[in-house]
């Protein structure tokens, strides 16, 4: 199981925040009065007084103290960190080792990192300046933008407002997502319509992140110019704003090769192979923090030199509908609130590198963490959200906020209500990769005084959840701010969703025939027993041989009991390729794709055979032993194994462990 729990890490590559904000000091965005509450609660804020002035000598001085023994602790070989303010750069500083072998320092000025899903916002301006241009209606049908057709969904289409909030409704993709070979870079062209992963909400309702629909926006923006992507980006935004440690190229320029820092899994290993990301403008951007800075100055500006205000100011300000009160998506940037600041930006992640960039424009400051390795125990998801945490507490005005509070039997009585596991919106629901949605379930539940229990949530928090209910079906961290609600239909949960992933990913109810609470416990027996029933056979005949007995089985029954003990050991047998296929892109998700491919279908052709043939076989089995008057147990062996092939049948089928269709 904790391969498993790698494996999902290792997939949420270039996801934008699933993750890289949890820690995150979430101040609620302010809610109209409502009705005069029993008791109230007072969301976590530093107070206005007493603040670090924000300025380059202070800043260095607080990042000196906290970035070394930060990453000396965690095994982070190098960060860059940049502090904007108002129409120029406060501080940039490289922090550790660009090239571990040369002990090469990094350099802000010029070493790049691979910002990962921040590259979005490149892509996303783009579509903006081509919107100010009138060449593409944000609320028109994508495809006729297209040279090639995405199916309806029940009718309808999605607009590049739905792909820039996320809404598009597409499920997740990640044979075609990052590699460490060369060969695996594919024009846009050539890798949408390969790739097309199909639709599963309806647009505009759902968000679920999507790199799939960002390479499509990039390419849109690619047709509607007339200039190649890579080409668009450098003459458009990179040569505007002086951006010349800066490439969305694969493999990079010559001249930026010297540049480019190391990927690292931690300071006590070898550098990583330059990582390729399949649908570049969702992730391949390389970039100096110099360069990142021009690029957050311009947005903190209005985007001075990229956009004019009224387009930056749509793009900045929209908020897209989601949960209740939660954050939600704006054009491309998502919305946190961090100390009673409204905060606009993005994170992201690769194999080896690890970033956040946070606007603060209220305040007219920002602040960006890059790092090159993924340090120990997903050390840069705590580094990087307590980085900004604190930037925002320390510099940075706050006011905490009084809230109502539900009273204790209604509290208890919603907690029930959505106690319960759900599935995440950002993931596959129509390929076999569905089975690890089966996996990572999260569930909810409620504790011995009625409180809200997430703990997946907690084990994301550097201080104890305590979930009050401020609003109806809205509870609020205590020790963090942060919210969790659930949209509420006659009685039934909807979905829910967190602070820091509403913006682009929800929970929804796990269907009762697909609910981990029972199914994964179930699957774990039927394996139990395949496994139990596949050891006894050859075991019992070394026993028979030495008492010099025979197989008490005569006929079909001998028959259908070979044939049983020979499925079962299928069933393990593909288990086994299973685990190998994990384990093979756990160590290299690029091996997604390529080299794994045979085994992919193979395992896809015995998955059905075997659990068919294992059931097909003990029902053949358990009905010969009632017509032979067989002893009690033999019915009961083949009554089990008869129950463990129906559950591998049903989870071969519902989580379609078959098939030839390779998007995935």
């Amino acid at each position: 199981m904790r391969s498993i729990r790698k494996l999902m890490i290792g997939l949420t590559t270039l996801l934008a925040l699933p993750l890289s904000v949890q820690l995150f000091a979430q101040g609620p965005a302010p809610q109209p009065a409502g009705k005069a509450p029993a008791a109230t609660v007072v969301t976590p804020a530093q107070p206005t007084t007493g603040l670090a002035p924000l300025d380059a000598k202070d800043v260095e001085a607080w990042l000196d103290g906290y970035m070394p023994y930060a990453l000396e602790k965690a095994k982070i070989a190098g960060a860059v960190v940049v502090v904007v303010r108002g129409d120029g750069t406060l501080l940039q500083k490289g922090y550790g080792y660009a090239d571990l072998a040369s002990r090469k320092p990094v350099s802000a000025d010029t070493t790049l990192f691979r910002p990962g899903s921040i590259s979005k916002l490149f892509t996303w301006t783009a579509v903006m300046q081509q919107v100010e241009a009138g060449k593409i209606d944000l609320d028109k049908d994508v495809n006729a933008y297209l040279d090639f057709k995405i199916p309806p969904y029940d009718g309808k289409p999605i607009t590049m407002r739905q792909i820039m909030t996320h809404t598009a409704g597409f499920e997740e993709s990640i044979r075609h997502l990052i590699s460490s070979d060369p060969k695996a870079a594919l024009p846009l062209k050539q890798l949408l319509p390969l790739a097309l992963p199909k639709r599963i909400f309806a647009p505009g309702t759902t968000p679920a992140y999507s790199n799939y629909a960002t390479a499509l926006a990039g390419y849109i923006v690619e047709r509607v110019s007339g200039v190649p992507f890579d080409d668009y980006i450098e003459q458009h935004i990179f040569a505007p704003l002086g951006m010349t440690h800066s490439s969305f190229r694969q493999p990079l320029p010559d001249r930026l090769k010297p540049f480019m820092s190391g990927g690292y899994p931690t300071s006590a290993d070898k550098a990583k192979p330059f990582e390729i990301v399949v649908p570049a403008p969702a992730g391949s951007l390389s970039a100096s923090g110099a360069d990142m800075a021009k690029f957050m100055i311009a947005h903190l500006n209005g985007a001075a030199g990229l956009l004019k205000p009224e387009t930056a100011k749509m793009m900045h300000d929209f908020r897209a509908p989601g949960v209740g009160p939660l954050n939600t998506m704006a054009l491309g940037f998502y919305e946190q609130w961090i100390n009673g600041h409204r905060a606009i930006g993005h994170g992201g992640d690769t194999g080896w590198f690890h970033s956040d960039l946070m606007l603060f424009p209220d305040a007219k400051a920002g602040i960006y963490i890059s790092m090159n390795s993924d340090g120990e125990a997903g050390a840069t998801l705590a580094l990087r959200g307590a980085l900004i945490r604190k930037f925002a507490e320390r510099y940075l005005p706050g006011t905490p906020i009084t809230a109502s509070r539900v009273d204790d039997a209604t509290t208890r009585q919603h907690a029930q209500l959505i106690a319960g596991n759900y599935v995440s919106s950002r993931g596959a629901y129509a390929n076999f990769m569905s089975l690890l949605g089966l996996l990572g379930q999260t569930k909810v539940g409620v504790t011995e005084d009625g409180k809200l229990a997430v703990p997946s949530l907690d084990m994301l928090s550097s201080a104890p959840r305590d979930w009050v209910e401020t609003a109806p079906f809205v509870w609020t961290d205590l020790n963090s701010g942060e919210r969790f609600a659930a949209d509420v239909k006659d009685g039934k949960v909807v979905r829910l969703s967190v602070d820091t992933i509403s913006p682009f990913m929800m929970l929804l109810p796990a269907p009762a025939s697909f609910n981990a609470a029972w199914l994964l416990p179930a699957l774990l027996l039927s394996l139990g027993i395949v496994l139990l029933t596949a050891l006894a056979w050859p075991v019992r005949a070394l026993v028979r041989r030495h008492y010099q007995s025979k197989l008490a089985l005569e006929g079909r029954r001998r028959l259908a009991y070979r044939l049983s003990r020979g499925f079962a050991w299928g069933v393990l047998a593909t288990v086994v390729g299973w685990v190998m296929l994990v384990s093979a892109f756990q160590a290299d998700i690029g091996a997604l794709g390529g080299p794994t491919d045979g085994l992919i279908h193979l395992l896809r052709i015995l998955s059905p055979v075997t659990a068919l043939g294992l059931t097909a076989t003990a029902g053949w089995l358990l009905w010969l032993a009632f017509k032979d008057k067989a002893r009690w147990t033999a019915k009961l062996g083949a009554a089990l194994l008869l129950l463990a092939g129906l559950i591998l049948v049903w989870v071969v089928f519902g989580f379609h462990l078959y098939g030839f269709n390779m998007v995935y």
